[in-house]
């Protein structure tokens, strides 16, 4: 009986092996949602392959710009320029807005602005809704391209910053112009639904991008929460 066992898992794993090369082949049709080498569409409701197609969009500009161009999201593509130091654009497009606006228009990756618009609708918004049963109209942020080292130091390695890989959120104001500010509504001082919202949405950030840090990071971070899709992963 054990041995009949062993030959049944091993013509499992024969089976899966064999068509996890069809599909890698592409010898084997499934649907897009399924596919994990499909181009991420960034209307759809996210599942387990998000993470890796995003990887995917981040490294082809091209297609990152093609699934933007799907959504609400308006923005101008950026020819790459070399500044030489160490602070290169490559893959930037220019944010102006999407279904919300923004204290200002922005320089993102377009990998950045990509996991923004699956942010936007599956993290900010479902928590805006969740605590005060509207959305928000409008994001203040501090920017996003900026040619420095992490923290500003005078040596160290440079900030995603550097390269228009990251935003900076301060804070988010309601359609009925009720503004939640990172430095002032972190804490449960007033308004506890304030707290929860923010809480709620760096969780949810923490979906989508690589590198979430606020208020409880450290702090440099008490009055914003810092988004970027770096190369490492943290959470905090």
């Amino acid at each position: 009986m054990a041995r009949l066992l062993r030959w049944l898992a091993l013509l499992v794993l024969l089976a899966l092996a064999g068509a996890a090369a069809g599909v890698w082949g592409r010898l084997i049709a499934v649907p897009p949602r399924y596919d994990p080498w499909a181009p991420l569409d960034l209307r759809a409701e996210p599942d387990w392959l998000t993470g890796f197609k995003l990887s995917r969009l981040e490294r082809d500009p091209e297609q990152c710009r093609a699934a933007l161009g799907s959504t609400e999201l308006r923005f101008t593509p950026v020819p790459d320029r070399d500044s030489g130091e160490n602070c290169a654009l490559q893959g930037v497009v220019r944010v102006s807005r999407t279904d919300l606006t923004f204290s200002s228009g922005f320089l993102a990756t377009c990998g950045l602005a990509a996991a923004w618009t699956l942010f936007e609708a599956h993290a900010l918004q479902p928590a805006a809704r969740k605590h005060f049963g509207q959305t928000v109209a409008r994001v203040e942020h501090l920017g996003t391209y900026a040619c420095r080292n992490v923290y500003g130091r005078a040596e160290g390695r440079r900030s995603e910053h550097a390269s228009a890989n990251a935003i900076d959120l301060g804070g988010f104001v309601l359609a009925d112009g009720t503004r939640i500010g990172i430095l002032n509504d972190w804490k449960k001082t007033g308004d506890d639904r304030k707290a929860a919202f923010l809480r709620d949405v760096r969780d949810g950030a923490c979906r989508f991008f690589d590198v979430v840090l606020g208020p409880d990071y450290n702090e440099a971070h008490r009055n914003h929460f810092h988004l970027d899709m770096g190369a490492f992963s943290t959470c905090r």
